[in-house]
């Protein structure tokens, strides 16, 4: 994706249901369904879907509850077909309203559910591995803060990954993240990260 301008569209989800904590792979697997063009996840990130924890591994819908699908200006066709349609989340049926798009905007903080990176699962190795990747990304003199331990669980498997604050942005080096995200499984919501507001206000997942 181009870095200097990623794209996002936000669908507003409704539901009277509530829907698992984790479900990044089954948000993949439905949205896929109805846009078989995107099956292998490659150029857009699916973030996870905000809402209110419940318990028991659940969350319940709010009015913020969106799904939000960052991506290339000219890949938006693809996804516009979800407006209207209900998407099956592991026993949870949600409705997708009509689509907002916005080129995002850079702020000094961002913040991503939960990152992967394959074989770091300790806090500070975590850190460090970060830091690398945004090294690749020509970022630099930023701060790492990983918050508590997440899992997403693909086909049986719990993957580990921590939520990750980065702040201390340039607005290029904000804008870099938000295209690029961090780690891996960006398409079952991993590592994407979003703008975080001063006031620190907003649903929490």
């Amino acid at each position: 994706m181009n870095a200097q301008s990623p794209i996002e569209l936000a669908f507003p989800v409704r539901g009277h249901t509530s829907i698992p904590a984790d479900h990044g792979y089954a948000l993949l697997g439905a949205v896929t369904q109805l846009v078989p063009t995107v099956h292998g996840g490659n150029g857009f990130a699916l973030a996870p879907i905000p809402g209110r924890q419940i318990g028991g591994r659940k969350m319940a819908l709010t009015n913020s509850s969106r799904l939000i699908i960052r991506t290339d200006l000219e890949r938006i066709p693809e996804f516009l077909p979800l407006a209207g349609k209900q998407l099956a989340l592991a026993g949870g049926n949600v409705t997708l309203g009509a689509p907002t798009i916005q080129q995002l905007t850079p702020t000094p903080t961002l913040r991503a559910r939960i990152v992967t990176i394959k074989g770091f699962f300790e806090p500070a190795e975590f850190v460090e591995a970060v830091k690398r990747q945004l090294a690749k990304l020509d970022i630099a003199d930023c701060l790492v803060t990983p918050g508590r331990q997440r899992t997403v669980r693909i086909k049986g498997n719990e993957i580990l990954g921590f939520e990750t604050t980065i702040s201390n942005l340039s607005d290029s080096d904000s804008l870099n993240i938000l295209a690029n995200g961090i780690g891996g499984r960006r398409h079952m919501g991993c590592g994407v990260f979003v703008p975080v507001k001063e006031t620190g206000r907003g649903d929490k997942n």
